[in-house]
């Protein structure tokens, strides 16, 4: 497993909510240190003194919203990245216990190729089809022609006895989706 890189997240050009949360900060702490200045000096209005409680005080407000979606967002984040990482775990544990039965189903299905006496062109042109590539895919992964792919698929099927992919694919997966005994 991979450990877990944290992206930096995308700048489409708008200031970060840190950034916007002090700046509204130091607006209000500038607004407050003037008023109480202007009231110290006696020079200012009530008007004027007003305004400028009434900015600081929306200035103080809006900092402090910024500060408190920043926190949700980091808990977001947090509660995020630890789904993510469950999630990876139990991918991880999933692939570990079905490596073993995988393994034995390639080969199962090798042992099959070779009872149908498949040459290494149709072996891999069979593995490709049962994976679902199609047979342009298939060309251009194995760098032939899709005429020949074509061909070496219809070998395949006649080796096999089979008419054709779905019968290819229902061949290996059918005891697969059996239902459970417990079902």
């Amino acid at each position: 497993m991979q450990p877990l890189k944290r992206e930096p997240t995308p700048n489409d050009g708008a200031p970060s909510f840190v950034l916007m949360s002090w700046v509204f900060l130091l607006i209000g702490v500038q607004l407050v240190v003037d008023l109480v200045w202007d009231k110290v000096q006696g020079d200012a209005s009530n008007l004027h003194l007003g305004i400028e409680a009434l900015t600081g005080g929306i200035s103080f407000i809006l900092a402090l919203r910024l500060f408190r979606a920043l926190s949700r967002r980091n808990h977001t984040i947090t509660n995020l990245t630890s789904a993510l990482l469950a999630s990876q775990q139990d991918a991880d544990r999933w692939r570990e216990e079905a490596a073993h039965a995988l393994q034995g189903l390639g080969q199962a299905i090798d042992f099959q190729f070779e009872r149908w006496h498949l040459s290494l062109a149709e072996k891999e042109v069979a593995l490709f089809l049962l994976k679902g590539f199609s047979t342009r895919d298939i060309a251009e992964l194995r760098s032939t022609s899709e005429r020949t792919v074509r061909q070496q698929a219809q070998d395949v099927y006649r080796k096999a006895g089979l008419s054709g992919r779905a019968e290819l694919s229902a061949f290996f997966l059918e005891d697969l989706l059996l239902p459970s005994a417990h079902e």
